[in-house]
């Protein structure tokens, strides 16, 4: 059975109705990335002509010039170009996660409706880019995937709305303490942790880190600006802990109290030359072509039901974990490694004295 996938879309219009061609941010990332408009007109499938005549209209439209063009130097976003560029990565960043929800439930709804359904593993989950990879792999399985903080999922799954409750935890001292805000809705003998991932967590900063941001200690710096998560996700926890153990005062930060909702985008964010600097994992730094700063190594944990494993779904989504295909996938991800993926151990270990 065809995935439906909701995308978001926006436009600018004039007075007279005329629409931006949605072709022109493909051409604006591809000049981004490559620095050339022949290069990106190929990237992005239409003629030189066109990118030329592409570009010359919207400039038009907003009276400045999109992209600058310098002979035997190539091309480069105008300042008014990257604006664009940043301001639809960031509505796609921020709204992704959302929409992949508001999809998986309308996909659930469209297959229950037909003959001989397959069966649903529901999993409640925070975001992340190897829980992102799980709908292509599961051919057998239909997956109900709803993003929510790591709180909410494990909740979810107390009161059996789902199956699967996706969250993560830092290695170390901190991860502990973190581990303690979830004893009341871990059960050593009801659940089961399925392991998932490690990934890394540090600093996201703009190319060649221009402001030299080394450590969590720059950030108390008045010259840099900072963009942090929510206060409910994983990451905020992380931060938060680090900060603790480093004795930095959040009221030293400047930006601290700015929030976006998912790793890409803080990165978006930072990309956009709106914040020098943001926490984060580094596969969202280097989507966006930042530089990090590796700070922590978390693990990515999967809580079930013990009772659950001997059903079928179960079974099948640990197949697919410790196969070779996922495993792979995950290991393109920068800073992601799939560390005992599908193995079953006890929630104990997790719970400290």
């Amino acid at each position: 059975m065809k995935r439906i996938r909701i995308t978001p879309a926006w436009y600018f219009s004039d007075e007279a109705g005329n629409q931006l061609d949605p072709k022109l941010f493909g051409l604006l990332e591809a000049v981004h990335r490559h620095g050339k408009l022949t290069r990106a007109a190929e990237t992005v499938g239409i003629s030189y002509r066109h990118a030329w005549n592409l570009l010359n209209k919207w400039g038009e439209f907003f009276g400045i010039a999109l992209v600058d063009l310098e002979r035997g130097k190539g091309a480069r976003l105008s300042p008014l170009g990257e604006k664009l560029l940043w301001a639809e990565q960031r509505v796609i960043a921020r709204l992704g996660p959302q929409l992949e929800s508001l999809g998986s439930e309308l996909n659930l709804a469209i297959q229950q409706t037909l003959e001989g359904v397959m069966p649903v593993l529901r999993l409640h989950a925070s975001h992340g880019y190897a829980v992102e990879l799980l709908p292509e792999h599961l051919d057998e399985l239909r997956l109900d995937l709803q993003y929510c903080s790591p709180r909410e999922a494990l909740a979810a799954l107390h009161r059996g709305a789902c199956d699967l409750a996706g969250f993560h935890l830092p290695h170390g001292e901190v991860g502990r303490r973190v581990s303690r805000e979830y004893r009341d809705l871990l059960k050593p003998r009801s659940y089961r942790i399925l392991r998932f991932i490690t990934r890394r967590q540090g600093l996201m900063v703009a190319p060649d880190n221009p402001l030299g941001v080394r450590s969590l200690a720059d950030l108390v710096r008045d010259e840099v600006r900072f963009i942090n998560r929510q206060a409910a996700s994983g990451t905020r926890a992380l931060l938060d802990g680090l900060l603790t153990d480093a004795g930095l005062s959040t009221k030293r930060i400047r930006g601290y109290e700015l929030e976006e909702y998912t790793h890409s985008a803080v990165a978006a964010y930072v990309a956009a030359g709106m914040a020098d600097a943001g926490f984060g994992v580094e596969a969202a730094a280097r989507r966006f072509g930042l530089d990090f700063v590796p700070l922590a190594l978390e693990d990515y944990l999967l809580v079930c039901h013990r009772r659950s494993l001997a059903e079928p779904k179960l079974k099948s989504l640990c197949q697919v974990l410790a196969g070779e295909a996922f495993q792979a996938a995950v290991s393109e991800l920068p800073g992601y490694t799939p560390d005992r993926c599908g193995e079953v151990e006890g929630v104990e270990a997790l719970l400290p004295e």
